[in-house]
């Protein structure tokens, strides 16, 4: 037997999106869930939207903040107030598949499995296809995750309730590869991938993850601040992640017809 999905949604003035990543959660074949989402002080549509919704169905519960705080706070709020014994995240502007979360919670408890993720599938601002698939690698040790973030943050799910509850640290960037790391290192033991498409992330214009070259810095100071290396070994990190990221990661990418 399973237990409740804690599942953490951001937002920030995406009344364009947050609808559909809404019904995404609330058509999940997985019943026994609460979405949490924390409005990060936004001005246009947002709020009027998700209230519709949390009248409708007594497992959305919503937060608003006052003053705009980022992404990251917006989550570590969201995931202490967390009840369940698993959390997942979805951000404001991507989708699941109505079976993500039992497939994974399946796999999970079939698996012994404290961390998991999936492949996922890009589309466009509009909702269209971009025709790419990532893969998830079928078991990622600490050491593999240390050298490029491979669980993407809107498929992966980890047990807090084995693992203890895991706040993002205050770095600029690059938040949810330390998350998922920290999990891995609880854990003991690989994060496992399932090859399934669970889910959909949506790449937006001018976003900071689509110019990859935006974030060598933050990739830096991942290494230097959050795993406190010194400078020469964060240097030294930073180049095999280069490496990973460009001969080791491709592997994982599927460009479909």
């Amino acid at each position: 037997m399973s237990g409740i999905v804690s599942i953490i949604t951001p937002v920030f003035n995406s009344s364009q999106f947050i609808a559909k990543a809404i019904e995404s959660v609330v058509n999940q074949t997985y019943k026994d869930w609460e979405l949490i989402i924390v409005d990060d002080a936004s001005w246009d549509a947002s709020i009027e939207i998700i209230e519709e919704f949390k009248q409708k169905d007594s497992r959305i519960r919503f937060f608003r903040l006052d003053e705009n705080q980022g992404a990251a706070f917006c989550r570590n709020l969201a995931t202490e107030k967390a009840n369940g014994k698993y959390i997942a995240f979805l951000d404001s502007d991507d989708l699941w598949k109505p079976e993500k979360l039992q497939i994974q919670t399946d796999f999970m408890e079939q698996n012994n499995c404290d961390v998991c993720f999936s492949n996922y599938l890009h589309i466009d601002e509009n909702g269209n296809p971009l025709h790419k698939r990532v893969i998830a690698k079928s078991s990622l040790s600490y050491k593999k995750q240390r050298l490029n973030n491979y669980i993407g943050n809107l498929t992966g799910i980890y047990n807090a309730e084995s693992l203890g509850k895991i706040l993002a640290p205050k770095i600029r960037k690059r938040q949810d590869w330390a998350v998922w790391l920290e999990a891995i290192h609880r854990s003991g033991k690989p994060a496992l991938g399932i090859q399934q498409d669970l889910a959909f992330y949506r790449v937006r214009k001018g976003s900071v993850s689509a110019n990859k070259w935006k974030l060598i810095n933050y990739n830096f100071l991942f290494y230097r601040d959050y795993l406190k290396y010194s400078y020469p070994k964060s240097f030294y990190f930073l180049l095999l992640f280069f490496w990973e990221y460009f001969m080791q990661r491709p592997k994982y990418i599927e460009k479909l017809k």
